[in-house]
């Protein structure tokens, strides 16, 4: 479910992204194209974040875009 947010709204959500992440440039959210595991991928290496710290941090951010 997670996945299909984040593809489905992913124009309307990359500007939240961009809030919360400020390292993320748009370079990056263009390469990322509403794919988790790339998303992932650059929190964890921009921010130094661990493999769960990342996931956790996607979880919450992503639940105020469902439904």
């Amino acid at each position: 479910m997670n996945e299909d947010v984040l593809k489905g709204k992913w124009n309307e959500i990359k500007g939240g992204v961009k809030e919360k992440w400020g390292k993320l440039t748009d370079d990056d959210l263009t390469a990322v194209e509403g794919k988790k595991e790339k998303l992932l991928g650059l929190l964890q290496q921009k921010y130094g974040y661990a493999k769960e710290k990342a996931e956790q941090e996607y979880k919450d951010f992503i639940g105020r875009y469902k439904g």
